[in-house]
């Protein structure tokens, strides 16, 4: 078997864990946002930069955290912290201003009863590692190097989530084309 084969066959092995109700349920607060921010560091950040412009394509008003033009954070938005750990420090910094404010928090992590999870009234729980080894509360095993089956299916949970978004919100490919950028 190749190796990209290996790491669909660990993925979907993976996936198989994440609850469809658990997506359900940020969707949902996604809805109801004034305005979400999206937020992760490192490589998981890269997914949620992903995440946040598929948003803007099907068009919620949204910023990922750390742009200039990121407006302020207020009661009635809906703050999105990606984070395997569920402990990064930035993060939980973040996370700590949105509850200060009243803001509602989602995330997606392996450590739901981490600091950030604690937080959130929103939550999905994706198998995986981290380099704190031994700190997860997963049975997530990868032959990936640390961290790499996290991310993957953090983008496709992003994904997962954006697709039942365009259902909610009866929108088809064609409409998000008319949002992507023309200033390329």
């Amino acid at each position: 078997m190749n190796t990209v084969s290996i790491i669909l066959e660990e993925l979907q092995n993976l996936a198989s864990q994440i609850k469809q109700k658990e997506i359900e349920s940020i969707c949902d607060s996604l809805l109801k946002a004034r305005h979400i921010f999206v937020v992760g560091a490192g490589r998981s950040g890269f997914c949620a930069r992903g995440f946040s412009n598929r948003l803007m394509h099907l068009g919620f008003e949204v910023s990922f955290v750390g742009e200039p033009t990121t407006p302020r954070l207020l009661k009635d938005d809906l703050l999105i912290i990606a984070s395997g750990s569920g402990k990064t420090a930035s993060l939980v910094s973040m996370a700590n201003k949105a509850k200060e404010v009243g803001a509602t928090i989602a995330t997606l992590t392996i450590n739901p009863k981490a600091t950030i999870g604690q937080m959130a009234t929103s939550i999905v729980t994706i198998p995986g590692t981290t380099r704190l080894l031994g700190e997860e509360n997963t049975k997530a095993v990868s032959k990936q190097p640390i961290g790499s089956a996290f991310e993957q299916l953090l983008w496709l949970t992003f994904d997962a989530i954006i697709s039942v978004l365009m259902e909610k919100t009866n929108q088809q490919p064609e409409d998000l084309i008319h949002r992507h950028a023309n200033l390329e």
